[in-house]
């Protein structure tokens, strides 16, 4: 046989054992690819599945995270709200597995009843959200628990219950309104310039707060508008504190150590925090030291003429110098660091709620004439009502009109408008809680000792089963029945909180923004400025991401003469 004849074959042999071979090998690849698939649509399908029975897809080992990070690219409110609605209030968010994010989220009253008065005790802030808000709040009111939330409580209680203190709030908020927010306002106007409305209302509040508090004036609302770097570090500081609540802690945790992103802007907006309550602290320890001696002999002045009746009017009446002149536990001055604490809370308690809930009522003033209508009739009808200032002559000058207390509490339709607006956009959103032990939400939901529990207050505004069919729309008169202002349930309007924490200021609240709602409109058409984004910022508190651009345009005696 030729050998050549023999190669031939044995070369033909190898190519087709060869090509038999990267068939195979194709063929395998290909049954990989095809498993591959099958498994990723069972996944897909099986994953998308849960949403109808959980409300949101649950994915292997990421859980619900997907979702959630959607709804942070959108409005992470609405979200909430979408998911609870199609969960009849109450929704179970499933984590990543290498994160703590497991909570259960609810808007149901009969459950925030549960929680927040029925078994008080048994949901207290908890130790996660504690160490997530720590670096800002400290031991403050708002971050603490049991006996030193309670002190503090008590201590605040007091205080705001207070003849002194209650006549110190009203006098400042109307200094601080027709001394120094018209004269901005009016500046304004004369000059046609658009003004950030909720950047006002913060400094308005700031101010505010900062005198009934801490006995200072920060001197933030004046012409010109001063750049304040407290402002924008607290507002800064806010917002890189709530991002902690949507990223797993060992990422956080992670990123506080390194020193980078939201951790780092973080730290560099606490420092100015710090920076500003150290400041504040100084001031009235000093204070009260130079004053010391000088209350000494006053005090034994008194006692040889036997008369203390101008004692109260000495007597410092804001809150820091009350905690200043207390003694913890042990018998000793409470710490610097524990006073920083008690600034920061009262700054965001009596800063942010009010200023925020101004600005997106004058946003929904500017979508609903109607209501601005009926609130210049009732505040006119106040001033024609006076009858010793003969009917209300100046009534066409804004500068001269400055509303009595008592004018204030009974404009009623104004406190249902503002209650509407604090319905649609509570100036705290969401709240949180942690199961202490085993429970069971009134709903039927089970609760592992624990278990974080998220209350939506944003969501329950917009629920048909709590407010009816109308829920998202903007009506006051829900609030009113034979024209006169009725407050709903603590556990269906959560604005204010509820049970033990229902909220110490809401009386003062309400009135500084009354006050100043009915001040603004009494003198000025708010006119928010064509095409302006209106969306609300992910924060401890709901400001305006873009805040509120508006124009103001100043009513005439003749336009005013027609609602008396």
């Amino acid at each position: 046989m030729n050998p050549n004849s023999i190669n031939i074959t044995t070369n033909k042999t190898n190519m087709m054992d060869s090509t038999a071979g990267g068939r195979g090998f194709l063929f395998l690849e290909l049954r990989l690819v095809e498993v591959l698939l099958a498994v990723i649509v069972f996944v897909v399908i099986h994953s998308l599945r849960q949403k109808k029975r959980q409300g949101l897809p649950v994915w292997p080992v990421v859980g619900m995270l997907p979702s959630l990070l959607v709804g942070l690219r959108r409005n992470i409110y609405e979200w909430i709200t979408e998911v609870l609605c199609r969960r009849s209030g109450t929704f179970r968010f499933k984590g990543p597995d290498f994160s703590n994010l497991n909570c259960i989220v609810t808007s149901d009253p009969r459950n925030l009843e549960h929680l927040l008065k029925g078994k008080f005790s048994n949901f207290p802030k908890g130790g996660y959200f504690r160490s997530t808000v720590r670096d800002l709040l400290g031991d403050g009111i708002f971050n603490a628990d049991d006996e030193r939330w309670q002190r503090q409580r008590k201590t605040a209680s007091v205080e705001f219950h207070s003849t002194n203190f209650r006549q110190h709030t009203t006098e400042s908020l109307l200094e601080l309104v027709h001394s120094r927010l018209l004269p901005v306002l009016e500046d304004a106007v004369d000059n046609s310039t658009a003004i950030d409305l909720q950047d006002i209302l913060l400094r308005l509040t700031f101010d505010n707060i900062c005198m009934i508090a801490f006995g200072v004036d920060p001197g933030c609302l004046r012409p010109g508008l001063p750049e304040i770097p407290f402002a924008r570090a607290f507002e800064d500081a806010t917002e890189a504190t709530v991002l902690r609540f949507v990223t797993p802690t060992w990422i956080w945790t992670a990123m506080r150590w390194l020193n980078l992103g939201s951790e780092k802007r973080l730290r560099d907006s606490v420092k100015v925090v710090d920076h500003f309550a150290d400041q504040v602290i100084k001031t009235r320890k000093k204070e009260l030291l130079e004053k010391l001696d000088i209350n000494d002999d006053e005090e034994r002045e008194h006692k040889c003429n036997n008369n203390n009746k101008n004692d109260t009017k000495k007597e410092s009446s804001d809150l820091l110098t009350v905690f200043m002149r207390l003694r913890d536990e042990k018998g000793k001055p409470f710490s610097e660091k524990f006073l920083r604490d008690i600034c920061v809370n009262f700054i965001l308690a009596g800063r942010d709620t009010s200023s925020v809930a101004l600005s997106w009522f004058f946003w929904l003033l500017d979508k609903h004439p109607e209501v601005e209508e009926r609130i210049l009739k009732e505040v006119c009808r106040m001033i024609a009502e006076r009858k010793d200032e003969g009917g209300g002559a100046k009534r066409g000058v804004n500068k001269d009109v400055i509303f009595k207390a008592e004018e204030v509490k009974r404009m009623e339709y104004l406190q249902a408008a503002i209650s509407e607006a604090l319905r649609l956009y509570p100036s705290v959103p969401v709240d949180h809680k942690q199961v202490v032990e085993d429970d069971i939400f009134p709903d039927g939901t089970v609760l592992k000792k624990g278990t974080k529990v998220i209350y939506a207050i944003y969501a329950m505004g917009r629920m048909e089963a709590i407010w009816g069919k109308d829920c998202r729309e903007y009506r006051p008169e829900r609030w009113l029945r034979d024209g006169r202002f009725v407050s709903e349930s603590a556990y269906k309007f959560t604005a204010f909180n509820g049970g033990p924490r229902l909220c110490l200021g809401k009386e003062f609240a309400y009135y500084q923004m009354k006050f100043a709602a009915a001040t603004i409109l009494y003198g000025y058409h708010v006119k928010v400025v064509k095409d302006h984004p209106v969306v609300p910022k992910l924060a401890l508190t709901m400001y305006m991401k873009y805040g509120l651009k508006v124009n103001l345009i100043r009513r005439d005696d003749y336009e005013l003469q027609q609602y008396f």
